[in-house]
């Protein structure tokens, strides 16, 4: 008899990139290998911020995606996500989604529940769930947002935070495993209360039969219209508040003209119009459109460096799950992390690290791996060593199956 798993998240395919990229590949690949697999989500509206064509707006669907019967459910959506109203969002799918996965719980009758957070908002639901059909409670962190949303000053106050902080650790307490994406951020579920046996380490993975490097960079160059003479240094995800991109735009604007690098930065999300605002003027940023799944590994495959930018506050809070597609790719990488977080240590294996927001460090790093093929091509030859040893998609997906 199939495994029943029922999969509780905000975010999930068609979303290309974030948490509803590996929400999705989660569902089908636990439905594609001996699971009963359903789910229970949103429309789909990031990383634009904008529901999705073809799917309605405050009605209730249910439909068969990948093998994976899928329940969607509506929620607020704001065109300029601020805190308040980032917080109105997350509690409206909250809302509108618990009656669902209570339904699905107490009629389906789940094995097991996995919760994906963010947002927690919706964990109290999951609780709720595996009680009320008999299920055990899993719940994954993709990035630790209350914390995130103090650091990076998305809310303020001091009393807030402490409520906020003891409401999550009470939550984290209704869950029979807890597992998050980094080393780092499973000892924070430990410092957060969460006894050592209840936590599990559960890697953002790859696919690296699809992503994988390429050989024909001056096709790939000529079909993202960028200079074939150039060297590119590629930042291509979400472009939101705590990515930090704006200090890639400076380190373009420090850069020699004689250095011949371009920019080239691919993605969407609320802060792209003021990021292009700030490059205006600059002949060496170039932005491109999102692109759809089917042509990430050649958008990959643009860059000579990948560029991981990160805002000083929010270390150890997420780990950017566009790091994957960057190993596997097989380029090295610059990465603007602290010493002694996650980022670092992983970066410093097949790139360079330097501090966050930094264009000038930025600048002078990107300038060395420029100046070096032959050290370009090992950290690169690296990168896609580790990926394929210990990020790869079966692998991850069979320990968690296994784990359940």
């Amino acid at each position: 008899m199939k495994m029943r798993v029922l999969v509780y998240g905000l975010n999930s395919w068609p979303e290309p990139i974030g948490v509803g990229k590996y929400t999705g590949e989660m569902a089908a690949w636990l439905a594609a290998n001996d699971c009963d697999v359903r789910v229970v989500t949103a429309y789909p509206y990031y990383p634009g911020w904008k529901r999705y064509a073809g799917y309605g707006r405050w009605l209730y669907s249910k439909a068969i995606e990948d093998g994976v019967t899928v329940v969607r459910c509506p929620l607020y959506v704001p065109a300029r996500p601020s805190g308040a109203k980032r917080m109105a969002h997350l509690f409206s799918f909250a809302v509108s989604s618990l009656p669902a996965v209570i339904w699905q719980a107490l009629t389906w009758r789940p094995d097991a529940v996995i919760a994906i957070a963010p947002t927690l908002f919706a964990a109290p639901g999951a609780a709720l769930a595996g009680w009320a059909g008999g299920a055990r409670n899993w719940l994954h962190i993709q990035d630790f947002e209350v914390d995130a949303a103090f650091e990076l000053g998305l809310l303020e106050g001091g009393w807030l935070r402490r409520f906020a902080l003891g409401l999550e650790r009470w939550l984290l307490g209704r869950f029979a495993s807890v597992s998050s994406i980094s080393d780092n951020m499973c000892r924070r579920l430990a410092e957060k209360g969460v006894a050592g046996d209840r936590v599990q380490f559960l890697p953002n993975w790859v696919d690296t039969n699809v992503i994988r490097p390429l050989d024909d960079s001056t096709a790939i160059r000529a079909e993202f219209g960028v200079p074939a003479d150039a060297l590119v240094a590629l930042y291509a995800g979400n472009m939101n508040t705590k990515q930090g991109i704006e200090t890639i735009i400076e380190a373009a604007r420090m850069m020699p003209a004689d250095a011949d690098v371009c920019f080239v930065i691919a993605g969407d999300g609320p802060s792209r119009t003021g990021l292009e605002a700030m490059a205006g003027g600059l002949g060496n940023v170039q932005f491109l459109a999102l692109q759809p799944t089917e042509k990430l590994n050649r958008l990959l495959n643009l860059a000579d460096i990948h560029l991981l930018p990160q805002l000083a506050g929010a270390a150890d809070l997420v780990m950017p799950s566009k790091l994957t597609g960057m190993m596997a790719s097989g380029r090295p990488a610059v990465a603007l992390a602290a010493p002694g977080t996650q980022i670092a240590a992983q970066v410093a294996r097949f790139g360079l690290v330097v501090a966050p927001e930094d264009p000038a460090a930025l600048t002078a790093a990107i300038q060395r791996l420029a100046g070096d093929d032959g050290e370009r091509q090992r950290l690169g030859i690296e990168a896609r060593r580790i990926a394929v040893q210990t990020l790869d998609r079966t692998s991850v997906l069979q320990g968690l199956r296994d784990k359940l």
